[in-house]
C-alpha cells in the first residue's frame, strides 16, 4: 500500500470539507482510516472519520453496503453499533463516516451486495476454522452478526475481532 497517495487524497479529501486529519486509527489491505474534527454534518452528533482506500473495488463495495444500510436505517446489528456514511469521493475513494464504540460491525470492504463470493466446500470448511480461531468463543454471537447481515443480502467474508468487535 502506497500510504502517501493515501495520506495525501486524506488531506485534500479534508481541505476541501473543511476538516482537520487527527489521530490515524488504523490501518488495513483496502486502506487507511483518519478520525476527523470539524464540519459535523447538521443533524449529526459524535465524532468522525474518514477511510481512504487504496482499489477501488473495495471501495465501491463499501459504498454500497453503507447506502442500503442507510436505505434501510440500520444503526446497529443485533447490538452492535453500525457506522454510519456521512459522504464519499469517488475520485479519491474516501468515505467519511460516524465512528462508533463497542459493540460494533464495521468496515465493509471485503463485503459483497447480493450475492455470496462461490468458494468450494475445502475453502469454506477452512475459512470456518480460522473464524473459530480468531473469535474463539465468541465465534458463535460472530456468526449470528453475520446471519443478521446475511437477511440483509450482505455476505461479509473479511471477517475479524477488529471488525466484529464485542463489548468486552
Amino acid at each position: 500500500m502506497d500510504d502517501g497517495i493515501l495520506v495525501k487524497n486524506a488531506q485534500i479529501y479534508a481541505d476541501r470539507h473543511q476538516i482537520q486529519l487527527a489521530a490515524r486509527l488504523g490501518s488495513g489491505f483496502h486502506g487507511i482510516i483518519f478520525n476527523t474534527v470539524g464540519n459535523l454534518k447538521a443533524g449529526q452528533s459524535g465524532r468522525t472519520a474518514i477511510k481512504v482506500h487504496q482499489y477501488p473495488e473495495p471501495f465501491q463495495r463499501e459504498v454500497a453496503v453503507y447506502q442500503r444500510l442507510a436505505s434501510i436505517q440500520v444503526h446497529e446489528i443485533l447490538g452492535l453499533n453500525v457506522p454510519q456514511m456521512l459522504n464519499h469521493d469517488l475520485v479519491l475513494q474516501i468515505i467519511e463516516m460516524t465512528v462508533v464504540e463497542r459493540p460494533f460491525v464495521l468496515d465493509f470492504g471485503g463485503a459483497y451486495l447480493d450475492f455470496c463470493p462461490e468458494f468450494s466446500n475445502e475453502v469454506w470448511e477452512d475459512w470456518e476454522k480460522n473464524m473459530i480461531e480468531k473469535f474463539g468463543q465468541r465465534w458463535l454471537e460472530a456468526r449470528r452478526i453475520l446471519a443478521a447481515l446475511e437477511e440483509l443480502d450482505i455476505h461479509m467474508i473479511d471477517v475479524n475481532p477488529g471488525n466484529i468487535g464485542f463489548a468486552d
